[in-house]
Order: structure tokens, then sequence, then C-alpha cells
């Protein structure tokens, strides 16, 4: 896969892929595009500091990396503003869904608490927990959050989260190369970055139950 990747780090091929990965995993939360993002920066910087051997091999791939941060953000935006604008119009159906699972319903009350008392931090943190953004997105639209609540916060989310994950692939193949062991590392780190914000977001109903 790092070789495929790697051939498409110089087309245009590989941001309609990484693109659409990240468009639809608000959908489909088991897509990895978190893998794929960083797959793809691993194999960029490796070809590209391959190519210009260790005199700039600081240097290389700043241009690849900074359109995959670009182009997996606005794809994260728009996967957001789908499934947002989905679930306010479908507003019964969604919320039926979401009310079958305590998890989601507790989440959902979470998020419309932060988001009245200004708490868009939340949507942040969410962006990296396991189906988090999917949580966060038809949250706010089942609730009929306005979009001067949830844009700003879901841009913000779609680029820390991008340029985190990028950042993991571009330093994981600067170091390691374009091999399976960079791409592993990498991974790994985006997983804990995970655990810790699935942490973050269950902390306020920890500590509400402890209040009762």
């Amino acid at each position: 896969m790092l070789q495929q990747l790697g051939a498409l780090a110089d087309t245009p091929w590989i941001y309609v892929i990484v693109g659409l990965s990240v468009l639809l995993d608000v959908f489909l939360p088991v897509l990895p595009s978190g893998v794929l993002v960083i797959t793809a920066a691993t194999a960029a910087a490796g070809t590209a500091a391959d190519a210009v051997g260790d005199a700039a091999r600081g240097h290389a791939g700043f241009p690849e990396m900074f359109a995959l941060v670009m182009c997996a953000a606005t794809a994260s935006v728009l996967g957001d503003m789908v499934a947002y604008r989905l679930a306010w119009r479908g507003g019964d159906r969604f919320d039926r869904a979401m009310a079958r699972s305590r998890r989601l319903t507790a989440a959902q009350a979470r998020l419309g608490t932060a988001l009245l008392r200004g708490g868009g931090p939340l949507v942040v943190v969410a962006r990296f927990a396991p189906a988090g953004r999917s949580v966060v997105s038809l949250g706010a639209g089942v609730m009929h959050r306005r979009v001067t609540e949830f844009l700003p916060w879901s841009a913000l989310a779609g680029l820390t989260w991008a340029a985190y994950s990028v950042s993991l692939g571009y330093f994981g193949g600067q170091w390691l190369g374009a091999t399976w062991l960079g791409t592993a590392v990498s991974f790994l780190a985006l997983f804990a970055a995970g655990l810790g914000a699935a942490f973050v977001v269950k902390r306020p109903r920890t500590s509400e139950a402890r209040a009762q």
C-alpha cells in the first residue's frame, strides 16, 4: 500500500482518495481515514526525502504535506456539514436512532450543554475520539444548533486533526522512511490521541455522577 500511495503522492489522485475517505467517515466511522492520511503523508515524505537526499531531508515534502492538511481539513468540514444538515432535516428519525444507544444519548446531552455554554472545544476534542465526529455532527443537527455555533469549531477541529495526522506521517516518513514501521509508529500516536480524547469527553459525565 505504501508503494501505491507513494506512486500517487505526486498526482491529484492522492487528494481525491484522502478527501473521499475523510468526507465519508462521518457516516461510516469504520473507514480508516486517519490511517490513510498518515500513510499518504508517510509515503509522500519518504519519497520526497529519498529524492532530495540527506542534504535537504529536513525540508522534503512540505508542499505535499500542506496540500494534504488542507485536503483532509476541507473534507472533514464538508462531511461534518452534510451530516449536520441531514440530521437537522430528518431530526425525528436521527433522534430515534440516537435514542437507542445510551452512549449516544449521553453524548448528545453533553454536546448540547457544551455548545450552549460556549464549550466549543468539545467539538475539537471529540474529533480525535472514536466516532466522536459522528456524534458531534449528527447531535448538533438533531438539536438544531445554529451554524454559527457549530461551523467555526468544526473547521478548527478538522484543521487540528488533519495537521496532527499529517505531521505524524511526515515525521515518521522523515525519520524512518516510507516503511511500515514509520506508519505503525505514527498510527500508534494517533490511537493514543484518540484514547486521550475519549477520556476527556467522558470526564463531564463522571464528574456529574460524583456530584449526585
